[in-house]
């Protein structure tokens, strides 16, 4: 499993990268349930859900904290301060962390609402 990280640099442009696969062991997870591929796990602070209409669209922002987002559905565009610009779907994981900077564009594309999951980490 891949997924895309969305940070700011030192002098504040923000860049997407992709990164690597993400590390699974079997596990007994949940007893008795059968054993499964289980990553590590990561601290969070909290969660909760965004929906964004068609039409949405939001000019120049940073995040306003460090948070996975994990795409439920709809289309979202995102443009990095770098001038890159991707589409992010359903099932789609990234890693937001621009939280400083110039910050990144969005935009609904479509005509579905985007409802994405956000995980807020710690700082």
């Amino acid at each position: 499993m891949k997924y895309v990280r969305a940070y700011a640099d030192p002098s504040g442009e923000t860049h997407f990268e992709d990164l690597g696969d993400v590390p699974f062991t079997l596990a007994n997870y949940a007893p008795p349930a059968p054993p499964f591929d289980v990553s590590p796990f990561a601290p969070a602070v909290q969660y909760g859900f965004l929906r964004l209409p068609p039409g949405w669209y939001g000019d120049w922002h940073p995040v306003p904290f460090r948070q996975v987002q994990i795409y439920v559905s709809g289309e979202i565009e995102g443009q990095a301060s770098d001038g890159e610009v991707r589409r992010f779907g359903p099932g789609t994981v990234a890693l937001v962390e621009d939280t400083t900077g110039k910050g990144h564009i969005s935009r609904v594309v479509g005509k579905e609402d985007v409802v994405i999951a956000v995980v807020r980490l710690p700082d």
